[in-house]
């Protein structure tokens, strides 16, 4: 089955498409991270299709990578060096006007162009617009509420403000700062845990926030992935089922077949 995405200058633009051309992004990420010796997993949907269809899920119109911080810090110095021309990479790390509220990094492909329908994120780094991989940090997670509740309270609060100062046109540098610090934070007094999940600059589930344990994450494994083989969890049940629940595997109610994040699209063919 065909899943439109839009129309462009009278063109139909399908989830197929756009995958294709993140697929081979993907294996431009893979290639510098094996390169570089950099443990990188599929994650979310990503790592869901990769399991229940061996690739992309056929109306997924996005992909998610993930990794730890001390890799992440690895990985931006490996982009330095070796990432292909045809991309651009975003982070706060290299512009300060990076977006903090959105996942830590987007890698962009050059020469192409996507609009999310969720506009009130605007995009700061005014060099690409193109269409991207979101690079999600993971870090230690507290196991009891109880510890987790303040400084992701906290956070939580921030990103709203954040998010306002950045749609009126002011960049809010020190509370971006005080946003990274409270999830760098975080992380270093959760260090004992057993648990890992996304950093707390990723708020958008405060009251039940997924929890992942750390020895379903690594060491990671390589599964098929459409044409290649890709990074995913090493107990990859585990954490599907953490996130999505045991019937993980079952396929969706033809309704919820939607492509969920893009108003328009320009893949760059001629």
């Amino acid at each position: 089955m065909e899943y439109v995405i839009c129309e462009n200058n009278g063109k139909r633009i399908t989830t197929k498409m756009l995958q294709e051309k993140l697929l081979e992004a993907l294996k431009e990420i893979d290639r510098i991270c094996e390169k570089n010796n950099i443990e990188y997993f599929l994650a979310d949907g990503t790592c869901l299709g990769a399991v229940r269809h061996k690739g992309f899920i056929p109306w997924d119109d996005d992909v998610d990578i993930a990794m730890s911080r001390n890799e992440y810090k690895r990985f931006i110095k490996a982009l330095e060096k070796d990432l292909s021309d045809k991309y651009v990479y975003h982070c706060y790390e290299k512009s300060k006007k990076y977006t903090v509220t959105w996942p830590a990094m987007k890698i962009r492909m050059k020469n192409t162009y996507i609009k999310e329908k969720n506009t009130f994120l605007p995009n700061k780094c005014k060099d690409s617009d193109g269409i991207f991989i979101d690079v999600f940090i993971y870090d230690y997670m507290a196991k009891h509420r109880i510890f987790d509740i303040p400084l992701r309270t906290i956070n939580t609060i921030l990103m709203p403000i954040i998010v306002l100062f950045e749609n009126i046109h002011i960049n809010p540098i020190p509370l971006k700062e005080l946003y990274r610090f409270n999830a760098r934070l975080y992380g270093k007094i959760c260090k004992k845990s057993e648990y890992f999940s996304d950093e707390i600059t990723w708020t958008f589930n405060p009251i039940h926030p997924y929890k992942t344990k750390y020895k379903d994450i690594y060491p990671t494994t390589k599964i098929q992935f459409e044409d290649t083989y890709l990074r995913v969890p090493g107990n990859y049940h585990n954490y599907l089922t953490s996130k999505y629940g045991k019937n993980y595997m079952t396929p969706v109610k033809d309704n919820q077949k939607v492509c969920k994040h893009i108003k328009e699209i320009d893949l760059g063919d001629k």
